[in-house]
């Protein structure tokens, strides 16, 4: 370039010759992704159902009993799905190459880095245990107080992402300092110490040199980051995979006898503990029925737990089957799908017998007044059925199996009395347990007394078989029993037959086509503030005016050589400095000058980057849960917990990662086209028109690419939510998956979900490869005719270079802009998602404050032609309610499983605007009063309440309104057996307690509000007799004042109510005082 008689084909022949190894490189570029891909797919497929089939043969272990690191279970659900994309991301790195960098920072961006992860993990952890129990957070009114609490942990992540990314921006200020300086240096070596001239054919080819470099160093930090995460990921999964597996049980001697249950002197632990639960147990147990009985926490349940060889044996012989088992659980744990394949479960469908199973469960009738029978489909953990509907599904589950072994834990405790005859008459004595082994643990000894084989009573962890004779008799006898069981079916066609196509229960995830909308990037931008947008834009203008003034400055200094010494202009830039032939040292050190000017200014666009993340990442996730917390109660029926937590993990992981990098390198690469455009118009219009077509060939091949990919992308993310949702079902029902040895079916299921996952992403890189081998091809094409168009426009050398140079900067930015603004298009579907939250639709929060003392303890509760329906498309669950509740009565709430009750109950917190009629509270509309006020007025206590990790006290009292004394006082009267203190620590979920204690503990939380209205589903439903006749005694002295609906099946817990409603199939059909309605109340 710089001899001027060298012939033009000289540098056409190595224009062509680059052009030749560019085009090779393309094709290179498109293998080399292709393998990584495929590597990297590869390895996450394999870690998933790695992590699958590892969590189906763990032993369960306590939380208290694990580690203090997080693990990819449990709670920690997401990271089943992240940690294999962590750790299998530098795969798709494998094109960059390491370069050394400060080791003192990278040590201590990995302390950081892991506090990050463990952050966020804690973070996550609390987000599940909200999500999962939103609904009983907002029956008392308790949801605010859990937001705070996850945005302070939220805060102290964002903390931390701030940490990170300014000691990640330091390496990269330190890298790009280096290639700035490393021309520099280079340069002073060759004109300083060398003593030659820098000239333009020198120094513009070692500047495109140099340029590589950079870019190199560039994505090193990047690496730093995979690499860390990967490092910390691989660590967490290997924790986990050394955790022990539950042993298999020790098997019966002959294989063709019937399996045989007998323990002898055994002993029991609970996994990762050492408490015994179970001492010097000696049973056997025979063919029939077994009854288990003892008072709460007796025991009980850890009896069925260690004959399924969920515990740990520290002494003793246990003789247990290693077939499967039928296993029906405490808390009745049902799957997302129809209630056919919910009580089939692993096993096929056998008309005659499946029919014979619904009779005995009592299901027919329920199953017919739904409108597509057994075919109709049922949110997760059995949303749409009442809780004894989920009981004789779960038992019918069980009973279904071909299994010889039956454990029902309970099941008869959610179910009325006469249910619960018909039960124990046609399904515990009827053709369906001839020749098999029931275990069954209830309270409600009575009723199964005489057709028992034998009566276990487990007291303190010991177990001793009891006459039967000792039991109360107060229920119907095996003659009663009979009659019950011989009564004639009612007429009714196979309930398949009127059954059409059912309805999903769960909603589609919905999935937005077509680009991602305008409206999406002004809220995110919105969210991270628009004056920091405003600096960043001005940051990075500068950034690039100070590289073309770099580039200038080089421009001059080549051709300064050609002008004597003794001449001074001073009417362009950089003209005043001095030939280089007489003085170099002001041209080295203005060169390093901009070098590191460059680096500064680089450093400030990071920080400010680093804000921007901040602030849009608290805003969007602070108005997410604001959201999710006060959405309609329709919203969480319809939604799967794994694709709400999709959203909050996955995607909100998103908004915080690599797309604020994706912003900022748009936004730079937009300001370079741009530059670069005007540089070219002014020097030769013939670029211009060349740019032109060149964007106009980018645009339209990327038009092409861009709908596909978005509709892949779109498809990839709604396919990772039955991913984790099938981990959160599997965590729930992993004993009953292991009792029926279903872990097979479940490792299937999984291999497909994970498959269709995978599949959306190999076909959106697939695009990617078609892309970018169009891209790098037409880049490679276009250097090359704009290298002939710089040698046939006759400019000056040094002007040709500079705008070579431009012209090449142009190419790239138009490359990587359309590439970039793609890559942002897919991260924004994430954001998308997250904003789709934000339109949710919201609970009305009621337009009436309530006066302080509302509702009085003198306060009636009125029902007015009441009319509910959970949703406009659903038959109504309550029709026509008419009735009258004196204030300060104590009423019974009646009626067969699944007419009503609950919702009933449930109406008096307005989680349902009535179709037609009121709902009057002290002569107050509900519907009118703020709900916030209303539900932290009037306590509803569910069968099942919920349970958080921390203290006794901040279970009891989370909002800290009452004293020390207060709390302790209750706990006493509640509690005084189980030796609680306010210090007492408690799992997620209480799964450090037995059912029963868990209904204590919100019998306790009850009691402590004292609240004017008090609603008790069930609540004493787990608990003993004995305990529960004195738990009656205590509520009616200590809620004396108020007004108490108690939902119960079992006498006690009702036969001192003044009051009585009875229901039937959502209709009222009896109500009075109890002295008017015995005979109603009895039946």
């Amino acid at each position: 370039m710089e001899d001027t008689l060298a012939p033009r084909s000289r540098a056409i022949t190595f224009a062509f010759l680059s052009l030749l190894v560019r085009l090779v490189a393309c094709q290179s570029s498109v293998f080399s992704l292709w393998y990584s891909r495929r590597s990297y797919e590869r390895s996450r497929g394999e870690m998933i159902t790695m992590l699958y089939e590892k969590t189906l043969s763990r032993r369960i272990v306590g939380e208290s009993a694990s580690s203090d690191n997080p693990k990819p279970s449990g709670n920690n659900v997401h990271a089943a799905t992240l940690d294999p994309n962590a750790v299998t991301k530098p795969h798709r790195y494998s094109e960059a190459v390491p370069e050394s960098v400060n080791v003192f920072i990278t040590r201590i961006l990995l302390q950081y880095e892991k506090e990050r992860r463990q952050v966020t993990d804690g973070k996550l952890k609390k987000v599940t245990q909200y999500v999962g129990a939103i609904r009983h957070l907002r029956w008392y009114g308790w949801q605010d107080f859990w937001q705070e609490q996850i945005m302070l942990a939220r805060q102290q992540e964002l903390r931390l992402l701030v940490v990170t990314g300014l000691w990640r921006s330091m390496i990269s200020v330190a890298n790009y300092l280096a290639s700035g300086l490393f021309p520099v240096a280079a340069f002073y070596a060759y004109t300083a110490l060398a003593g030659q001239p820098l000239r333009i054919d020198v120094a513009f080819p070692a500047l495109q040199l140099f340029e590589m470099l950079e870019s190199s160093l560039r994505s090193v930090p990047d690496l730093i980051t995979v690499l860390l995460n990967a490092n910390i990921a691989v660590g967490r999964i290997e924790d986990f995979m050394i955790e022990p597996d539950k042993g298999d049980a020790m098997s019966t001697s002959d294989p063709r006898r019937k399996p045989k249950l007998m323990l002898q002197d055994a002993t029991f632990v609970w996994p990762g503990t050492s408490h015994y639960v179970l001492c010097h147990i000696s049973l056997e147990l025979p063919i029939g029925l077994t009854v288990i009985c003892g008072k709460v926490a007796a025991g009980k349940t850890a009896l069925l737990q260690a004959l399924l060889g969920e515990l740990e044996q520290r002494g003793g012989v246990a003789v247990l089957p290693n077939d499967g088992v039928g296993y029906c659980a405490q808390t009745p744990w049902l799957q997302s799908m129809s209630i056919r394949d919910n009580i089939l479960f692993i096993s096929p469908y056998e008309e005659i017998r499946y029919q014979k199973v619904l009779e005995a469960c009592a299901l027919t009738q329920d199953l017919a007044s739904f409108k597509h029978g057994d075919l109709s489909n049922i949110g997760e953990n059995g949303i749409g059925l009442s809780g004894g509907q989920k009981a004789r599904v779960a038992l019918a589950r069980a009973v279904y199996s071909r299994a010889s072994i039956l454990y029902l834990d309970d099941p008869l405790s959610a179910l009325d009395h006469q249910t619960a005859e018909t039960i124990v008459a046609n399904c515990l004595c009827g053709p369906l347990a001839e020749g098999r082994t029931i275990v069954l643990v209830t309270h409600r000894t009575a009723l199964c007394r005489n057709v028992a084989q034998q009566v276990v009573e487990i007291s303190e962890g010991s177990a001793r078989v009891i006459d039967k004779d000792t039991l109360p008799s107060n229920e119907p006898s095996r003659k009663t029993l009979s009659s019950l069981a011989d009564k004639p079916k009612q007429d009714e066609k196979d309930i398949v037959d009127e059954a059409t196509v059912p309805e999903k229960f769960m909603e589609d995830e919905k999935r937005v086509h077509g680009g991602v909308k305008a409206a999406v990037y002004w809220e995110y931008i919105k969210a991270g503030k628009l004056k920091w947008w405003a600096i960043l834009i001005i940051a990075l203008a500068l950034h690039r005016l100070v590289g073309l003034g770099e580039t200038w400055f080089l421009k001059k200094w080549g051709e300064a050589y050609d002008r004597p010494v003794e001449s001074v202009e001073t009417a362009g830039l950089f003209d005043d400095l001095p030939s280089p032939e007489a003085d170099i040292k002001p041209w080295l050190l203005g060169f390093s000058s901009l070098a590191v000017l460059q680096a500064f200014v680089f450093f400030i666009g990071n920080c400010i980057m680093i804000i921007i993340v901040y602030l849009a990442g608290r805003q969007m996730f602070r108005a997410v849960m604001h959201r999710v917390s006060h959405a309609t109660f329709r919203f969480y029926d319809v939604t799967p917990l794994g694709r709400l937590m999709n959203r909050l993990t996955s995607d909100i992981g998103t908004v915080d990662g690599n797309i604020s990098q994706q912003f900022e390198d748009v936004a730079f690469l937009a300001i370079t086209w741009i530059s670069s455009i005007v540089i070219i118009a002014s020097v030769t219009p013939i670029f211009l028109v060349f740019s032109f077509a060149l964007t106009v060939s980018f645009v339209m091949i990327f038009l092409r690419f861009l709908p596909t990919s978005q509709s892949l992308r779109r498809l990839e993310m709604v396919s990772l939510s039955p991913l984790m949702s099938n981990f959160g079902a599997l965590l729930d029902g992993l004993t009953t998956v292991r009792a029926f040895r279903a872990q097979s079916s479940f490792q299937d299921r999984i291999i497909v979900v994970t498959d269709a996952f995978q599949k959306m992403d190999h076909f959106y890189w697939s695009l990617q490869a078609w892309l970018m081998y169009r891209f790098d091809g037409l880049s490679a094409c276009s250097t090359f005719l704009l290298t002939l168009l710089a040698l046939y426009t006759g400019v000056s050398p040094g002007l040709t270079a500079f705008v070579l140079v431009a012209a090449s900067g142009f190419v790239d930015s138009t490359h990587a802009l359309c590439k970039r603004y793609g890559q942002l298009q897919m991260d924004f579907v994430s954001v998308e998602r997250v904003v789709e939250l934000l339109h949710l639709e919201q609970e009305p929060p009621g337009p009436i404050d309530p006066p302080a003392r509302w509702p009085s303890y003198d306060g009636d509760i009125v029902f007015e032609d009441v009319t509910l329906r959970y949703a406009p498309h659903l038959d109504p669950s309550l029709t026509g309610i008419s009735f009258h509740i004196p204030a300060g009565s104590t009423t019974a709430l009646l009626g067969r499983t699944g007419s009503g009750k609950s919702t009933l109950a449930l109406s008096l917190l307005a989680i349902m605007k009535p179709e037609s009629g009121r709902i009057l509270i002290d002569n107050i509309d509900i519907t009118e009063v703020n709900k916030q006020a209303l539900r932290s007025r009037v306590t509803f206590l569910a069968q099942e309440p919920i349970l958080f990790p921390g203290s006794m006290r901040q279970n009891l009292d989370p909002l800290d309104e009452h004293a020390d004394d207060a709390c302790n006082g209750v706990l006493r009267r509640i509690g005084s057996t189980h030796g609680w203190t306010l210090d007492t620590e408690i799992e997620g979920g209480g799964k450090n307690l037995s059912q029963g204690q868990r209904q204590l503990v919100g019998l306790a939380r009850a009691i402590l509000r004292r609240s004017a209205i008090v609603i008790l589903d069930e609540a004493t439903a787990s608990i003993d007799t004995e305990t529960a006749m004195q738990i009656q005694v205590i509520l009616r002295e200590e809620l004396k004042e108020s007004t108490v609906i108690t939902i119960a099946h079992r006498l006690e817990a009702v036969k001192d109510a003044d009051f009585y409603i009875r229901l039937e199939e959502g209709k009222l059909v009896a109500c009075g005082p109890t002295g008017e309605g015995a005979e109603s109340m009895n039946g």
